[in-house]
């Protein structure tokens, strides 16, 4: 398996002395850490080709938190912490969930068990006290494939995975093959609409029995049950699902027409009523204050017993047992407050370095990665792994012909844990960082107090080009389908391809393009491999991805920290990106009018400001736009970016801005607020000319006269309430991440 460019970073970060740099290095490296987790999410989710073991990633996003920890006012809006899975792939029909699928933070401790209870305790006022007992439903975390099945009126008419949390692919046909999942629910107590959810995985012995028969036929072996599970449904000809050994775990409920339970045990008793099987053994453990020992001990039967299960399980599930309690805690981007996932810990072996080499990412940061002699590492042979940067290769004095103590817990690349400095060969030197970009040859370059080495060659370093060019018409931004990486670097290559705007010119420059050398190439549906059927349906893409949405073309630009949600939150307050640049172009002048009014955006901070001026302030970048969206003499412009549309609601306060100030009796702040944002209003952390509302609870100071200045509406907490009551009657969507894996299986 190849290791691609930019697939991993990783350095020191959560080391105490690192604490002290400046926030341009701090945000250099949260983005890079996010980069990397963004990579992995898509091999893992959108590929089932994972590259790095679940340690590893783990250890990748252990390292963003506590960053993110430390530093709080460099949050992103849209991060690892926040994004789940990957797009959808191609060969499949789209399906948008009613209710979003997301996924699990991790626990990898009980000190860190202790910490999501103690956060729960502080977001609901009444478990303030601390003795209050909290139950929490406690499930084995298969390691399996996501998927949601509706029923209407007790019948099976959709099975999705998870996608991107909010779109998955339609693999109904393939579900039907699945001998666990119900065509039509038992008994008569169902609502007319349900969506249960589960985890589509593959048993052990059912594993080791499908590689023996892949062997026999000649085929390729799974590297592992999850990998094989993946594989296995989303077979684009049902009948090759149906061959394989699939099995499903029901564990939650998305949409319902018509409550089911008050709490997630009894969710669990419907669901068995109905004729789904469930992950067992499951139990309820009562906590008083912070007591972890129930949890504990449960962990601990798990993983003694978890070789004897039958099937993958790489941790356990916490979920808050009340639906009410539920309700409140609500969830953060990325996840549920509600739910935890706490791992295991990972398995390990021995091998050795034969080799280093240096890999380019999309934004020019050099990544050593080091091939190692095949290790067979919980079953699975692995035989590379990242080695981060300069600083993790010198802490950890990693060196050709280590021996080295690797660590995996499922996939494929592990993580480079130590040198066993005892048997380091005699012979050994340290390893240097080259000279030079491994592909165009330019002059490394790495600032002080900056972990990670770059190639300044930009857009005339062949890597660069084709990683932005690929993350352009990828899945998350225009879903270019017929571009990918093979074809991105084949026009790359021809001379045909250098920046975002090329690839719009294809269409009406076939026939006549003219190659590196000058000499006149054939239409595309003369080149090898290619024909008429497939250029004319890679025109018709690209034609497609013309008018692409807001949030679409805000990811396609690659900006740091900006991704899909943060994308919403910007198109949220300027609603059309012709807005949103004249405001970066104010930013970049020195307006400070401009500066405050993107600050006012609850969750946006100063760094993200620094990353948006600095984007639109590189001259290459400004060109890029105006080549996409400036119209030329005889031709519209390449893209028409549509303006954002902000869901619909029936609720009094969608698209309103609320400040929230001084102490609330009735609920905490940060309940009130995502009680806010879950009926569309828009959060701010200051008061100015554009607040709606202000909601002002004893204690209330600056900001209760900010308003009385500004004649902005102030609420007391009773009339805020009273506000919120006039939202029309209906049932919330209630979002569901129940028996999610740390990476939001699809």
């Amino acid at each position: 398996m190849a290791f691609r460019p930019g697939a991993c970073a990783r350095d020191a970060c959560s080391r105490p002395e690192r604490m002290s740099e400046s926030p341009k290095v701090l945000r250099a490296r949260l983005a890079a850490l996010a980069g990397a987790l963004a990579y992995h999410d898509h091999q893992y989710h959108a590929l089932d080709t994972p590259e790095i073991d679940d340690a590893a990633y783990d250890a990748l996003r252990r390292d963003y938190l506590a960053l993110l920890a430390a530093h709080p006012e460099l949050a992103p809006t849209d991060g690892p912490q926040l994004r789940v899975g990957s797009a959808p792939v191609e060969g499949f029909r789209k399906h948008a969930h009613a209710v979003p699928m997301l996924s699990l933070d991790n626990c990898f401790s009980a000190s860190d068990v202790r910490d999501w209870l103690e956060t729960t305790r502080n977001f609901l006022l009444e478990l303030r006290d601390g003795q209050t007992p909290i139950a929490v439903c406690c499930e084995p975390k298969v390691d399996g494939l996501s998927c949601a099945l509706r029923y209407e009126q007790g019948r099976l008419v959709i099975a999705a995975t998870r996608g991107n949390g909010v779109e998955g692919e339609d693999v109904t046909a393939n579900a039907r093959t699945i001998a666990d999942i119900p065509q039509q629910l038992t008994g008569n107590a169902w609502p007319d609409v349900l969506e249960v959810r589960g985890e589509v995985f593959m048993a052990d012995q059912d594993f080791l029995a499908l590689n023996a028969q892949q062997d026999a036929q000649g085929g390729k072996r799974f590297a592992n049950p999850r990998n094989a599970a993946a594989g296995s449904l989303r077979q684009l000809d049902a009948e090759i699902t149906r061959q394989r050994p699939l099995r499903f775990f029901a564990y939650a409920l998305g949409e319902t027409s018509a409550p089911i339970a008050q709490t997630q045990q009894g969710i669990r008793a419907c669901l068995q009523q109905w004729g789904f099987v469930l992950n067992h053994p499951a139990e309820v453990c009562e906590v008083t204050g912070l007591d972890v020992g129930p949890l504990q001990a449960y962990h601990d039967r798990m993983a003694s017993a978890r070789a004897g299960l039958g099937f993958s399980i790489d941790g356990m599930v916490l979920k808050i047992d009340r639906l009410d309690w539920q309700a409140r805690l609500g969830f953060v981007s990325r996840s549920p407050r509600w739910a935890t996932a706490w791992k295991f810990p990972p398995e390990q072996a021995f091998t050795r370095i034969e080799e280093i080499r240096c890999q380019v990412g999309r934004t020019g940061r050099i990544t050593p990665v080091a091939h190692l002699q095949p290790v067979a590492v919980g079953g699975v042979l692995v035989s590379r792994a990242t080695l981060h940067n300069a600083d993790e290769i010198q802490r950890k004095d990693v060196r050709v012909g280590d021996e080295v103590v690797v660590q995996r817990a499922g996939d494929v690349i592990p993580q480079v844990v130590e040198v066993r400095l005892a048997s380091r060969p005699t012979h050994s030197v340290p390893w240097q960082f080259p000279p030079n970009c491994p592909v165009c040859g330019s002059a490394l370059r790495r600032e002080p107090g900056v972990a990670d080495t770059y190639c300044p060659g930009g857009l005339s370093c062949p890597a660069q080009v084709q990683e932005r060019l690929s993350h352009f018409v990828g899945r998350p931004a225009l879903d270019i389908e017929g571009l990918g990486e093979r074809n991105i670097a084949l026009f790359i290559e021809r001379g045909l391809l250098q920046a975002p705007a090329d690839i719009f010119a294809l269409a009406s420059r076939d026939g006549r393009w003219a190659g590196r050398d000058g000499q006149p190439l054939p239409p595309l549906a003369d080149w090898e491999g290619w024909g008429e059927q497939s250029a004319s349906k890679l025109f018709e893409a690209i034609e497609r991805a013309r008018t692409p949405t807001f949030e679409r073309f805000l990811v396609a630009l690659g900006i740091r920290q900006v991704g899909e949600a943060t994308a919403r939150l910007l198109g949220r307050h300027f609603l059309t990106v012709e807005a949103l640049l004249a405001c970066l172009d104010l930013v970049v002048a020195g307006d400070a009018e401009a500066t405050a009014s993107l600050l006012a955006i609850d969750g946006i901070g100063d760094s993200m400001v620094a990353d948006l001026r600095d984007f639109r302030a590189d001259p290459h970048n400004r060109a890029s736009l105006d080549a996409l969206l400036d119209s030329g003499p005889d031709r519209p412009a390449w893209v028409r970016v549509q303006p954002f549309m902000p869901p619909a609601s029936v609720s009094p306060i969608a698209g309103k801005t609320v400040v929230f100030t001084g102490t609330l009796a009735r609920m905490s702040r940060g309940e009130a607020k995502a009680q806010a944002e879950n009926l569309g209003a828009k959060v701010a952390g200051s008061v100015s000319a554009r607040t709606d509302y202000l909601v002002a609870g004893p204690g209330a100071g600056s900001k209760a006269t900010r308003a009385a200045e500004l004649g902005v509406v102030v609420l007391d907490e009773a009339s805020w309430l009273a506000l919120l009551a006039q939202t029309a009657p209906g049932q919330t969507d209630t979002q569901v991440a129940d028996g999610a894996t740390d990476r939001g299986d699809d």
